[in-house]
């Protein structure tokens, strides 16, 4: 395969994902901030769904102070930021368009429907009330191309690719979410328990698709140390960095065989999945959690140049 042709595949699946991603911040801020509050709280909020995203400094330098509406407007239509999902949808499409023969009829159908409808949508009409509508749909799409893609396409070196820029965007955006709202959400001490409390930690969970499932392991309340072990260690969890790892291991693993050559991204990959392997959570935050999750996105980081390399995705 051509490098364009493999790094177009990969980004495709990265444009995809990180447009979910963005789709769920973005809920979960919006109802963080319709809670009661008192002073600056919800400017805090939107702070670190920026942040998570990292749009944050673009939003700054664009519209500076932080209002909903610009919030929002910024994370769904500005195409001036490269991680909007009108971005991330015009990417994905674009990257598609131009690797139409390697996709099934099925994935560019989806793929291109999804940026069809959304383009079509006008700003002004995405109302406070229609906003959790569309969010939902945003999600369903991304949904709908990954089905489209599990059930349609080759175990070839197209599925490969997709399946790496799936789980290293995916994560990339659970570390983020994790450092940054992890310490924002972190209550006072006369709220833990209260009802303010497991809301903001149920929103976390949320932004990971995993506020159900985590009642199912765990049947407790919420828990600073067992969320952080179920984003970081839990290999059930889809969205969980042990998880991901587990994804990207296999599928450079099948690229090495499909190829017939190992590189220094597959050693990378699986250097990383045998740390979250050996990892005990208590180790981890005695160690510090902030500094564990840096580590992990510049591991992260540096396999996704180190697969840029390899394959040749400049060429």
């Amino acid at each position: 395969m051509l490098g364009r042709t493999a790094n177009d595949l990969y980004w495709l699946s990265r444009y995809i994902e990180r447009a979910e991603n963005i789709a769920r911040l973005l809920e979960v801020g919006y109802r963080i901030v319709l809670l009661p509050r008192e002073g600056e709280g919800f400017h805090e909020e939107w702070r670190s769904t920026l942040e998570s995203a990292g749009c944050l400094q673009g939003y700054v330098q664009r519209h500076g102070e932080l209002l909903t509406q610009n919030v929002i407007d910024y994370m769904l239509f500005d195409t001036s930021n490269p991680s909007s999902i009108a971005s991330c949808l015009a990417s994905a499409r674009r990257n598609g368009r131009a690797q139409r023969t390697a996709l099934t009829r099925e994935m560019w159908e989806s793929l291109n429907s999804a940026w069809l409808e959304f383009s079509a949508i006008r700003p002004a009409t995405v109302t406070s009330n229609s906003l959790p509508e569309l969010l939902d749909w945003v999600r369903s799409r991304s949904a709908l191309y990954r089905g489209a893609l599990l059930n349609t396409i080759l175990r070839n070196d197209t599925f490969y690719f997709s399946q790496v820029g799936t789980f290293i965007e995916r994560a990339d955006s659970t570390a983020r979410i994790l450092d940054v709202k992890y310490y924002h959400l972190l209550p006072s001490s006369e709220m833990v328990g209260s009802e303010k409390d497991n809301y903001q930690w149920a929103a976390l969970l949320r932004s990971v698709s995993a506020h159900r499932s985590y009642r199912w392991v765990f049947k407790d309340h919420y828990r600073p140390l067992k969320i952080a072990d179920f984003m970081i260690l839990n290999r059930q969890m889809p969205r969980s960095l042990r998880s991901c790892y587990d994804e990207l291991t296999a599928a450079l693993r099948d690229l090495a065989v499909f190829y017939g050559v190992r590189h220094d991204c597959q050693m990378t990959a699986e250097s990383t999945r045998d740390l979250l392997l050996e990892a005990d959570m208590h180790n981890i935050f005695q160690s510090g959690l902030h500094e564990f999750v840096q580590d992990f996105i510049g591991r992260n980081n540096k396999l996704g140049n180190e697969i840029s390399t390899a394959y040749h995705f400049s060429d």
